[in-house]
């Protein structure tokens, strides 16, 4: 399930609102265990593009 959810962020990262539907989406799909190492993969791929959406996104996580 979180190889599925980061190909779905990877494919509307285009899109700030779509993006921000889909990551928290995925918030709801990955297990709790997956859920740090999610948030590094955010991070690193999204972090300068996206920061405030993460930051939202994984604080009600």
């Amino acid at each position: 399930m979180l190889d599925l959810c980061k190909e779905i962020l990877v494919k509307v990262s285009f899109d700030r609102a779509l993006f921000q539907k889909e990551l928290m989406k995925a918030l709801r799909w990955i297990s709790k265990e997956d859920v740090a190492k999610f948030r590094e993969w955010c991070t690193l791929t999204f972090g300068k593009k996206y920061p405030a959406e993460l930051q939202l996104a994984f604080a009600r996580a």
